[in-house]
């Protein structure tokens, strides 16, 4: 299964070669390292009415992806426990096949995270945990989608959407602006919120390393490998911000 790409999926845009998405990282990466410099003539931009409107649109894209994993899984009788990938051509099976493919894609628009920073000039915000993230989950779920659109990869995806909807939610709020700042208390909250992500992914991924589970290894120890990756990058992070920055 780990080696063969899936035939429903692998002609899909962005996911019949692994070229596309590469072109997508490298100009991520130059995007990174050259947009400060191009942008030190610039005036910095606010992009209030363009901020609200992308974070409110992602709200709604990630809603939507959540109301798909998770209706998909239970009409589909998915185990959380193992749940190996349903290949078939099933009406079920293709839509949680298409909404894998919408979760990776929103991970191409989430790109733009970056980029909205540099043109407002806030590039101590474009840390080595804001880049490595955004530009490591492309390869993650362009694999994922090529060779196992569906089984355990679900519960990730299902899980990723429910934070996203927060988060996006909160980035909508304060890009109103100073005045929404009293309402906006609970950051701190939305952290461990994605900590617990981290630790739930971790937890399910290794599960199935230690139990007889039709769904390969390969991907199960990546998942697990860089949900503690990310889990010391935002505990690292959490301790910076809310404990060392009290001080």
């Amino acid at each position: 299964v780990f080696c063969f790409p899936d035939p429903r999926t692998d002609p899909w845009p962005l996911v019949y070669s692994p070229v596309p998405v590469t072109l997508v990282f490298t100009s991520y990466l130059l995007l990174v390292a050259l947009g400060p410099s191009c942008m030190r003539q610039c005036r910095q931009l606010q992009l209030r009415a363009l901020l609200l409107a992308y974070n409110l649109a992602m709200v709604a894209l990630s809603s939507y992806m959540f109301y798909e994993f998770l209706v998909t899984s239970v009409l589909a009788n998915y185990s959380y426990l193992c749940q190996p990938v349903d290949y078939s051509r099933s009406e079920l099976g293709m839509r949680m096949a298409r909404v894998c493919w919408w979760f990776f894609f929103s991970k191409v628009i989430e790109l733009l995270d970056t980029v909205f920073l540099i043109l407002r000039k806030k590039q101590e915000q474009v840390t080595f945990l804001h880049v490595y993230h955004h530009g490591s989950m492309l390869f993650n779920w362009w694999s994922g989608v090529k060779y196992v659109p569906g089984g355990q990869a679900f519960f990730i995806g299902m899980l990723n959407s429910f934070v996203h909807i927060f988060m996006y939610g909160y980035y909508a709020l304060a890009s109103l602006g100073p005045r929404m700042r009293p309402y906006l208390w609970w950051k701190r909250y939305l952290t461990i919120l994605q900590l617990c992500q981290f630790v739930a992914v971790a937890a399910h991924s290794s599960y199935n390393l230690f139990t007889e589970c039709p769904f390969p290894d390969g991907f199960n120890t990546a998942v697990f490998l860089y949900s503690l990756s990310l889990l010391a990058l935002f505990l690292h992070f959490y301790y910076r911000t809310y404990i060392r920055g009290k001080r």
